[in-house]
């Protein structure tokens, strides 16, 4: 049985988190995905950034920072997405950052508002996604996805390098705008489980977490609660994505489906007509997830289908929201 889900009665979205950048012109655009045959070739051009914006579970043994000295593609800088961030009252870490700190690390890497930078992680598809969002949502429109990650790069004989990071110079870049209508706050999602499915001016809450956590059937790794929002729909973020073996090296790792491939996903979800209406920019979208990390899968998987869906992300998730002990959290079992 699926759930309904009631939305966030807000000021309206415009068509695209970014619209407000669309006086510039479409050739400023890059894709929302690369391959590694295409980085490959990009990486030629003196205007081309790559970032790993590798993360990982705080439960698990992994060091991001530690592997990209272990090794990464050759050029790359290392983006932590945990100190790129905005402090949180509940002290959780990778939220949105504030102009100034996005524009100030930016600088760091040499990057300049008309730098291409292309984002990998080394799971596949991951946290990368998490970091395009934030590019995005500052108006940098220059800004990609590398698809199947380091692994994925790896898997097509790319070379990689490791060691120590080379210095370079600081570059200039003005502290941006935030589109504000991409990021929604607690506040928002209460209101937003009061409204009915039927108000046209809702927001559908997609949950990216595992469907066991979505009902209370399996436990959060957090301690807290699990169970959803009332009114959102489960859609975990790994129906998005299909699992490669390397050619070379037989890791295995993460891509997106085809985008006809992730319209029946959507479908399955919430059903063909809400999806619809979503792709068409009737209905909006905010993404939840564990932390606001995986919910970014689902942001780039809907603008892989209709890059002008609406799409939002509720930055603290379900750790915000279960951690509030006045929220009302659900549990069934299908």
């Amino acid at each position: 049985m699926m759930s309904t889900f009631r939305a966030l009665a807000f000021v309206p979205l415009p068509r695209a988190c970014s619209m407000q950048y669309m006086t510039r012109s479409i050739s400023s655009k890059a894709p929302l995905l690369v391959t590694p045959k295409a980085l490959q070739q990009l990486r030629s051009s003196a205007d081309v950034n790559i970032l790993d914006a590798s993360w990982f579970m705080p439960n698990t043994p992994r060091n991001a920072s530690k592997e990209f000295i272990e090794k990464r593609i050759p050029g790359a800088r290392y983006l932590d997405l945990d100190e790129v961030a905005a402090p949180n009252e509940l002290g959780f870490k990778h939220m949105m950052p504030s102009a100034q700190v996005f524009a100030d690390a930016l600088e760091k890497f040499g990057i300049t508002p008309t730098s291409h930078v292309v984002l990998y992680d080394s799971h596949g598809i991951f946290s990368a996604p998490r970091a395009l969002f934030t590019f995005r949502s500052f108006g940098h429109e220059r800004s990609s996805v590398l698809d199947g990650g380091l692994l994925g790069w790896e898997s097509e004989g790319l070379p990689t390098e490791t060691g120590p990071v080379v210095g370079i110079p600081r570059s200039t870049y003005p502290a941006p705008t935030l589109a504000s209508e991409c990021i929604r706050s607690y506040d928002q999602m209460v209101s937003n489980a009061a409204k009915e499915v039927s108000d046209p001016l809702a927001d559908i809450v997609l949950d990216a977490r595992a469907h066991g956590r979505y009902t209370g059937s399996d436990p959060e790794p957090t301690g807290l609660p699990s169970g959803h929002m009332p009114h959102s729909f489960s859609l975990p973020f790994s129906a998005f994505l299909r699992t490669s073996s390397g050619r070379h090296s037989g890791a295995r790792f993460t891509t997106f489906l085809p985008p006809d491939e992730l319209r029946r996903r959507l479908d399955d979800a919430v059903g063909a007509e809400y999806a619809r209406l979503i792709l068409e920019g009737q209905r909006r979208v905010t993404n939840t997830c564990g932390s606001g990390m995986t919910a970014c899968i689902l942001w780039l998987g809907l603008k892989l289908i209709k890059e002008t869906a609406p799409v939002a992300l509720y930055d603290e998730s379900w750790m915000g929201y279960a951690s509030r002990p006045q929220s009302k959290i659900d549990k069934y079992v299908r």
